[in-house]
């Protein structure tokens, strides 16, 4: 996960969003957007994870 971005996965995320709120995306689309942010979700999930721990080793 060494080349993950977390600020470039809320950007996704915040675009991702505003697609699915628009009328004109279509149903097949954004179930598609959905799966992906699904995968961003776990992705920001795990790394905040990793973060984390690697704060309590240094306690």
């Amino acid at each position: 996960m060494d080349d993950f971005n977390y600020k470039d996965a809320l950007e996704e995320l915040d675009r991702i969003a505003r697609k699915v709120e628009d009328p004109a995306t279509a149903l097949d689309d954004i179930d598609k957007l959905i799966a992906r942010s699904d995968e961003l979700i776990a992705a920001c999930r795990a790394y905040l994870r990793t973060a984390r721990e690697r704060l309590d080793e240094l306690k």
